[in-house]
């Protein structure tokens, strides 16, 4: 409430006019009229109580003069020292007199002395100290929404203590589009207002209208007081249920688990209560495939998933869901669901096998198609693409032919020999992620073809055999592989002919056809033949057939079986040799030289000499490598005048062999000479001998078989693809030297045996032949007298060996041609 003030000049007349006014009442009433606005401060100056009675100021004190309060409460009291009558407490007219519309406040004063009572009557007037209020500060109306235009509704009215002009005047509405005020006054004069409905309402729009109401009252300066009025607008079912979209696209990938949620559904009702509950259903136009692959919530509108989904089944699918809400005239919406399966890398390639031809021949042409495959897969894109391969060792390939389908062709050569069978294993490989694959294994066979010659293990062999071997003995087997199948694997064996001096090699040697097990038809001497070249051929039995050869050297093996020949010194008769010599021998002189030989190789005639008698150990010495028979010492008178010494000679094989020889050594006294001065004697021969005459014709003879020999070769070697290994040649040889001693050396072949007894026989003027003699033979020796008065040599001989045999070819008489050597000596 505001207080009103007042300036005391403004007062004090106001003050005056009311007596004057009551001055001009006395005759009517006795009573004393103030007038004084109510809210006057504290100490405020009424009136001159004590002028206004008549009263003499100085009297009041001593006359008690006093004021009687009105219920308990003091609101006005006299100065007693003035006479002014003045405000104690603030005067609230409205807490004073409620809505009376003229308000006195009665007082009486009383003074004694004597006792007087005066009526006073002060008049209360209001001022406006109050604002117009209501009686709720909020008003709520509820109008349906689909309440008409115009329509009325009351309100509270606003009230204001203050009367009169103070009082309610007025009231305002805040902007609204649908609500406006209509002020009514009512029989007492308040005033109130009405609110009128002047535009639709639309609770989907909005629910809630909040307006403020203003009262004012007509006071200077005016007062108001505000309400607000909430309107809450009632929902009618006036609206469908609406989707977030009109339509809806999912992806949604195969084989999603079951239960899974694929899409919530939210479709909203302006609506409220029972009119915005939804329920979701699936419409006429969802196929039963789709209603079985997926639930429908209807409360909440989740889709889930109800079975199993397979892109390759069912690619799409379409559904219409209808929300109704449950109003009592129910309204629906509609939306279209649309679910893309996303296709996993669920299915793996798959590969057929259109054709297949196995087996094949192994000679097969390169960029044969021996197999042709298809490939495919469920999945879709790169999920359904494949790569389609086999191994890089493979000799195969594969070529794409037409769409899915692939031909296998051979690559590169085939050998069956190497790899008999293939394992082919086709695979293929989608490109999904992680990528699936297949694979298929085929087993392609060979077919053998003769496409591989036989081989031997080695080129060349070399075979030892021991002569005098068993005739069918198995010398070796010579096998030859051949890598093919069945007939074509099939070997014969047979020797290629070659013609040794009218010998044919299968007269020699024989061959078993089917293992190649080779024999030897007859026994083999060392001393006549040593060696063999020949080709074994090996053929198999394929179409057409394929060989190859092997080349065979077949070694003759010495044994030890021919017995030493001593040829020196020559023998007449029997194993007795008799020699003379001068008891005035000097020592360290040569007496005479044992000489052996053997037909042997080598090591086995190897010869070494040994006494096996001598009369006088301290008068002979024997060399045991050159048979060298020498005086230890001079004869002496107590020596006998015969001597007799037996040698042996042994050869190196095992186990050895020997011969002996008996040498009996008669000492004459006369002065003959000395076996080593009977060397410088000038030889003497018999141009005219029988011996010459023989050897004239013999070695004519020989010279025409030599020719017959060297043609027929020539031709045998124009006829022959490889030429055979020679026979190494006859060793013959002659040495002849004059007036030389015996040198000192060791033996260790038929040459050195034949060098010594050229040298011993040629002391004693004979001539020593050499010629190769066969296994069997007889060693004959003869010297012929040493002639004298000659000194020139002759073509003739003194010494022939003379070899006598059964049977020798052509070509042995070759090798068996005698040199003749002519020595002269001077």
């Amino acid at each position: 409430m505001d207080s009103f003030v007042r300036a005391p000049n403004q007062i004090l007349r106001y003050v005056w006019m009311c007596l004057l006014l009551s001055e001009s009442l006395k005759p009517v009433s006795t009573v004393t009229h103030y007038s004084i606005p109510e809210e006057m401060e504290e100490g405020s100056v009424v009136a001159n109580l004590a002028a206004d009675l008549g009263l003499d100021v100085k009297t009041l004190n001593r006359r008690k003069m006093r004021l009687d309060t009105i219920a308990s409460k003091k609101y006005l009291d006299i100065n007693k020292e003035t006479g002014e009558l003045y405000v104690v407490q603030k005067i609230d007219r409205e807490h004073l007199c409620n809505s009376k519309l003229t308000c006195f406040l009665k007082l009486d004063a009383t003074i004694e002395n004597p006792i007087r009572m005066f009526n006073i009557e002060i008049e209360i007037t209001d001022i406006n100290d109050n604002a117009p209020h209501f009686r709720r500060d909020t008003m709520h109306l509820d109008i349906s929404e689909s309440t008409s235009a115009g329509e009325r509704f009351s309100l509270n009215n606003a009230f204001d203590p203050d009367i009169g002009s103070n009082s309610v005047k007025s009231y305002y509405l805040t902007d609204s589009t649908h609500f406006s005020i209509e002020i009514q006054t009512g029989r007492d004069g308040s005033k109130f207002a009405d609110l009128i409905l002047t535009k639709a309402l639309d609770r989907e729009e909005q629910t809630v209208h909040n307006l403020i109401l203003t009262a004012v009252d007509g006071g200077v300066p005016a007062r108001s007081g505000t309400a607000s009025i909430i309107v809450r607008v009632l929902d009618t079912n006036d609206n469908a249920p609406q989707f977030d979209k009109d339509s809806y696209t999912i992806n949604l990938t195969e084989n999603a688990p079951i239960g899974s949620l694929v899409l919530k559904l939210n479709a909203t009702d302006k609506d409220e209560g029972s009119n915005s509950d939804i329920l979701y259903s699936y419409s006429l136009y969802t196929s039963e495939k789709t209603q079985q692959t997926f639930s429908l919530n209807p409360d909440n509108g989740e889709i889930r998933i109800k079975e199993m989904i397979n892109y390759e089944d069912f690619r799409i699918y379409d559904m219409e869901i209808i929300a109704t809400d449950k109003g009592a005239n129910s309204l629906s919406g509609k939306s279209k669901v649309k679910i893309l399966i996303t296709d996993m890398n669920d299915n793996h390639p798959e590969i057929s096998i259109k054709s297949f031809s196995s087996p094949v021949k192994e000679d097969i042409a390169v960029n044969t198609v021996i197999a042709v495959v298809s490939v495919s897969d469920k999945d879709s894109g790169k999920n359904g693409q494949v790569d389609i391969h086999i191994s890089d060792d493979l000799p195969f390939a594969l070529k794409e032919s037409s769409g899915n389908y692939y031909e296998l062709l051979v690559s590169e050569p085939l050998d069956r020999e190497k790899v008999p069978e293939y394992d082919i294993t086709i695979t293929v490989t989608d490109r999904g992620n992680p990528p699936l694959s297949d694979n298929e294994t085929i087993t392609l066979e060979l077919l053998d073809v003769n496409d591989n010659i036989p081989q031997f293990p080695q080129t060349f062999y070399t075979i030892p055999v021991m002569e005098n071997n068993a005739p069918g003995a198995l010398l070796s087997s010579l096998t030859a592989i051949d890598p093919d199948l069945h007939e074509n694997q099939y070997l014969v064996y047979f020797i290629i002919e070659k013609e040794i001096v009218n010998t044919s090699m299968s007269m020699l040697f024989s061959i078993n056809p089917e293992n190649g097990n080779l024999y030897a038809l007859k026994t083999f001497d060392y001393e006549i033949e040593k060696e063999f070249l020949f080709h074994i051929e090996a053929r198999d039995s394929g179409v057409p057939p394929l060989s190859s050869n092997v080349t065979v050297h077949i070694i003759i093996m010495d044994q030890n079986d021919n017995t030493p020949l001593i040829v020196s010194p020559w023998r007449a008769h029997g194993s007795v040799v008799e020699e003379k010599i001068p008891r005035s021998t000097d020592k360290g002189t040569l007496i005479s030289k044992v000489i052996a030989i053997d037909s042997d190789s080598v090591h086995n005639s190897r010869i070494t000499y040994q006494f096996l008698h001598n009369t006088d150990a301290t008068l002979f010495s024997l060399d045991q490598y050159n048979g060298e028979i020498r005086t230890m010492r001079m004869f002496s008178y107590r020596d006998s005048r015969h001597q007799q010494l037996v040698v042996i000679a042994k050869d190196n094989g095992e186990p050895a062999l020997s011969a002996t020889v008996t040498i009996k050594l008669s000492t004459v006294e006369t002065a003959l000479k000395t076996y080593a001065d009977m060397t410088e004697v000038p030889l003497g021969y018999d141009i005219f001998s029988d011996l010459n005459l023989y050897l004239v014709i013999g070695l004519g003879s020989v010279s025409f078989l030599l020719l017959i020999t060297i043609f027929v070769t020539i031709v045998l070697k124009c006829q022959k693809t490889k030429p055979s290994k020679a026979a190494p040649p006859c060793r013959n040889s002659v040495i002849s030297e004059r007036n030389s001693t015996i040198a000192d050396s060791t033996l260790v072949s038929n040459d050195a045996y034949w060098y010594s007894l050229f040298l011993a026989e040629t002391r004693k003027g004979k001539l020593v032949v050499r010629q190769p003699v066969p296994k069997g033979a007889r060693y004959v020796v003869s010297s012929l007298p040493r002639s004298t008065g000659l000194t020139e040599t002759s073509d003739s001989a003194a010494s022939t060996l003379q070899v006598n045999q059964s049977k020798q070819s052509s070509n042995r008489a070759l090798h068996g041609l005698s040199r003749t050597i002519s020595f002269q000596n001077v």
